[in-house]
């Protein structure tokens, strides 16, 4: 296991997956990252990150799996750590590119996989509005963890994560139902 100070410790175990000798070197890793490159950008999003943070954040993680991969026990919870991890380390400002950013080399880049609708990018906006520890919790709840699996990786108890939880979605509820204006014309027709 991997630790920072004042953060649970991210689980690092020996070689599980041995390398299937059919395959090329590298070949399941790209396969996780085209399929869960998305996934973690917004998991991060849901964090408050913005679009930018969240994909250099989830690059820098996938870049430091790659190099431990064959020892890495659960990408998925691993990543989400780190990756977070890296969000909150980043300087406290910095610049938004203005132009579109080029894809690297061997075909198109995960980040444009990810389009959300406006009702999903609602809810985003109202995740952003809750306490930091109910948007960690929901954050990994919507991503499909157990109760048991979020407070191993939050280092919390269960009971807590379940109590998290559920204000979490009382606080959702109040702010999702409340009337507003999304359709952006003053509620004109």
């Amino acid at each position: 296991m991997t630790e920072a100070p004042g953060h649970p410790a991210v689980p690092v175990a020996q070689p599980l997956r041995p390398p299937d000798p059919g395959t090329r070197p590298g070949a399941e890793f790209a396969r996780y990252y085209e399929q869960q490159m998305p996934r973690l950008l917004i998991h991060l999003v849901r964090r408050g990150a913005s679009w930018h943070e969240a994909g250099e954040a989830a690059q820098a993680a996938f870049t430091e799996a790659f190099t431990q991969w064959d020892r890495i026990a659960h990408p998925a919870g691993w990543l989400r750590l780190v990756a977070y991890r890296l969000y909150l380390r980043r300087p406290a400002r910095r610049e938004e590119p203005t132009d579109q950013l080029p894809d690297g080399p061997g075909g198109s880049c995960p980040l444009h996989k990810v389009e959300l609708k406006e009702s999903e990018q609602w809810v985003l906006s109202a995740l952003s509005a809750l306490p930091s520890q109910q948007s960690a919790v929901m954050a990994w709840h919507l991503d499909g963890f157990a109760t048991r699996e979020i407070a191993e990786a939050l280092g919390t108890t269960p009971a807590a994560v379940r109590q998290n939880l559920a204000r979490a979605r009382a606080r959702l509820k109040t702010i999702l139902l409340a009337p507003t204006d999304r359709t952006g014309d003053g509620g004109r027709e």
